[in-house]
């Protein structure tokens, strides 16, 4: 209980530990990009004071008739030159475009002589001031009423992904670890049942070779042999039993079998054994149909279906069996008219521990599915279902020519 508490207390600590270490990067993310944004805002604003300064100076000059004003602006032209990165728009008091830089090439501008065209760069141009003026507050320009509207630069507009991305390899990492972590569990787990069965398949063992010289005893004796018959057939279906455990965990040997006789032997074990409140019906050709097949575990698998839907009805209803053929594939169905499964449970019905019954592990369907995809390279799948009116379980094998 103890350990419990500790590793549940140890998960918790990771998770908000984790937490605090993302909410703290993306913080300073955010701020580092608020910074970055705050300094290309004081660059236009620079960059606008040499435009201004600039148009004054051509006011000057034309007032004066002379250049002579022009003879100090060795800096601002400096700084207008020297924004190559930072898209911008400049426009007048009519909002005609007077500028702009950074958004296509010169060469593609002086390019330009067709109406359409133009026509088309200033709409586009129109779409981008409407852009801008969202992403950044545009600077009025005294001199001549101008305006200046500027976009985020490249740079900027990578930094404002760099948190998405962030997060997205966070998040990878995350499910790395997830999975790594469930693999690990799984393994575990499939370590712990191999070695249950295994150690099962050790206990039925020595019970089942006494039985055995019993049976030869009571069969000395002059005993029914009806009786020993039956007896025999139950000590050979512990037989039977006891190598499905010991094979769980290591690769069956597959053979080259019939799979209608395979089919049909199981069923009939089955039904001389069940409830006499139940209709037994199968369907199944008469050629025979060969698929690579370990009789033992496919028997296991045929008994967990039967067994499954005889449960489903509660011992009462029927059960039909039907064994079909196609160029590639034999499949097999068992359909009962029992209780019927939900959609949304077709594929948990298949996991381990997962029951609707108030007594049992939940492990049958787990292991028909492992012998069947795993082991057989088959599929089996819930066909289909409606509750209350029953389920149709089929396996399909590949035929063999």
């Amino acid at each position: 209980m103890a350990l419990t508490i500790n590793r549940n207390m140890t998960r918790w600590i990771i998770i908000v530990t984790s937490f605090i270490i993302i909410s703290l990067i993306l913080w300073n993310t955010y701020v580092f990009f608020q910074n970055f944004k705050a300094e290309e805002r004081s660059k236009m604003e620079i960059w606008s004071s040499a435009q201004r300064d600039l148009l004054k100076a051509v006011e000057d000059a034309e007032l004066s008739n002379s250049d002579d004003v022009f003879a100090d602006l060795d800096l601002a032209f400096e700084i207008l030159d020297n924004n190559n990165t930072t898209p911008m728009i400049l426009i007048d008091a009519d909002s005609v475009v007077v500028n702009f830089r950074n958004i296509i090439n010169k060469t593609e501008v002086d390019s330009i002589h067709n109406i359409e065209e133009t026509k088309y760069v200033n709409e586009n141009l129109k779409i981008l001031i409407s852009k801008y003026g969202k992403e950044n507050t545009p600077i009025e320009i005294g001199t001549n009423s101008q305006t200046l509207y500027y976009g985020n630069s490249p740079l900027l507009n990578k930094l404002k992904f760099y948190p998405l991305a962030l997060l997205l390899i966070i998040f990878l990492f995350a499910a790395v670890a997830y999975f790594f972590y469930k693999s690990s569990k799984t393994a575990d787990q499939n370590k712990l049942w191999t070695g249950m069965a295994k150690e099962t398949a050790h206990q039925i063992g020595t019970p089942l070779s006494s039985l055995v010289g019993w049976t030869e005893i009571l069969r000395s004796e002059n005993v029914n042999p009806d009786y020993l018959s039956e007896i025999e057939k139950d000590i050979t279906r512990l037989q039977t039993i006891t190598d499905r455990f010991s094979k769980i965990g290591s690769v069956p040997t597959l053979e080259k079998t019939d799979v209608v006789k395979e089919t049909l032997d199981s069923y009939e074990y089955l039904k001389a054994r069940s409830s006499k409140l139940i209709d037994f019906e199968i369907t199944a050709p008469e050629q025979q149909l060969y698929v690579d097949l370990n009789k033992q575990l496919y028997s296991w698998t045929i008994e967990n279906l039967v067994k499954n839907a005889i449960d489903a009805m509660k011992g009462k209803g029927a059960l039909k069996l039907a064994i079909t053929n196609d160029d590639k594939y034999v499949k097999i169905t068992v359909q009962d008219t029992g209780k019927g499964i939900s959609k949304q449970n077709f594929n948990s019905v298949f996991q381990p521990g997962y029951t609707t019954k108030k007594r049992g592990w939940g492990l049958g369907l787990s292991l028909a599915k492992r012998i069947i995809d795993d082991y057989h390279n088959g599929k089996i799948k819930v066909l289909n279902s409606e509750i209350g009116k029953g389920t149709t379980m089929q396996i399909s094998l590949k035929l063999l020519s």
